[in-house]
């Protein structure tokens, strides 16, 4: 068995290997090497476990660093899950200490592998994020059938309010990302360049789609949605603060659920969200069941788990801070601190 670091001559390989294997996801693709290295420039080290020619293994990395938030390399960031798959014990211990050595090598004093469902990884793991996901039909009546009293009043009372549901690509870029600066604004979030956006609807035509919701001619919230095999996952999403009386929400994520079914997809998931917070309480209305995610992390310094979140209280004066910029600002000067949160 030999580790390599896989480069752009390899990725058919690797992603031949991504197709065949059940444990591989949406983000262990290769293309999203490209997204990443394109969008906010850093370095990657995609590892592969080869045995006597076969691929026995792979797992993605992502070298950040920065004065802020430390040295660290993570599988992946920004993303939710696209952690170790090996098909043995061998091949996923090789992977381990070829990361250990980079870890070294590049002075990392912190790494952190994201896996769905499952971890082949014995390190200590964050569980405090999941997503949730439900079963969607190309027929709206059965969707609507799929949920609750209350939400099917809900989901039909948003229908009634004006609004106006778009499924585009990069036209829509616009609207999406100015509706979603707004959101990170209120949250206290430095926000995502649009490059990054961009960046993923041109590696995944036919994959990516932005939803537009409008009233009135004005976009009231929007979702960017990535699928892959027969999922669809809503991967941002936003609505204006100040259109909350309409339930954009509501409406946009009905949306999103029927257009997933439309175009084939067995399983909507709604996207990452923290256990117990708004975000997963409204999501879990939609009959969805919960999928644990396993951040697995290594820490040099013996402190425990990153914590670049809301409820650390080191971020809590620069969040009321940041939720009090202008957005033109946010817009400015998010881009470059978004690019080195995980």
């Amino acid at each position: 068995m030999r580790v390599i670091v896989a480069l752009d001559k390899d990725a058919p390989t690797w992603d031949s290997y991504v197709a065949l294997h059940d444990r591989c996801g949406n983000y262990h693709r290769w293309a999203w090497k490209s997204v990443i290295e394109q969008a906010f420039g850093w370095r990657t080290f995609y590892l592969m476990t080869e045995e006597n020619g076969r691929i026995s293994g792979i797992l993605p990395l992502v070298w950040l660093k920065s004065k802020l938030f430390g040295n660290l390399l993570c599988s992946l960031p920004f993303l939710s899950d696209a952690g170790l798959v090996a098909d043995t014990q061998e091949a996923c211990e090789a992977l381990l200490a070829e990361t250990m050595r980079i870890a070294h090598d590049v002075k990392a004093k912190y790494v952190e592998l994201r896996h769905r469902a499952y971890s082949p990884v014995c390190w200590p793991a964050k569980t405090n994020k999941v997503t949730l996901e439900c079963d969607v039909s190309p027929d709206a009546e059965e969707n609507m059938a799929r949920l609750s009293t209350k939400m099917r009043t809900n989901a039909r009372r948003s229908l009634k309010l004006g609004l106006d549901a778009q499924f585009g690509t990069q036209e829509f870029l616009v609207d999406f990302y100015g509706v979603f600066c707004l959101k990170m604004r209120e949250l206290g979030t430095p926000v995502y360049g649009r490059k990054f956006f961009e960046s993923i609807l041109e590696h995944f035509p036919g994959e990516s789609f932005i939803c537009r919701v409008q009233h009135q001619g004005r976009t009231v919230a929007a979702g960017f949605l990535t699928g892959w095999r027969d999922t669809m996952e809503a991967n941002w999403s936003a609505a204006s603060p100040n259109a909350m009386s309409l339930r954009p929400n509501m409406f946009l994520f009905w949306q999103m659920l029927c257009f997933a079914g439309q175009k084939g997809y067995r399983i909507f998931d709604f996207g990452r969200s923290s256990i117990d917070s708004g975000t997963y309480q409204f999501k879990q209305q939609w009959n969805t069941r919960v999928v644990p995610l396993y951040w697995n992390y290594w820490d040099a310094s013996g402190r425990g788990a990153m914590e670049l979140n809301p409820e650390n209280p080191r971020y809590r004066a620069a969040i009321w801070a940041w939720q009090r910029l202008p957005v033109a600002v946010t817009k400015w000067i998010g881009p470059p601190l978004a690019r080195c949160l995980p």
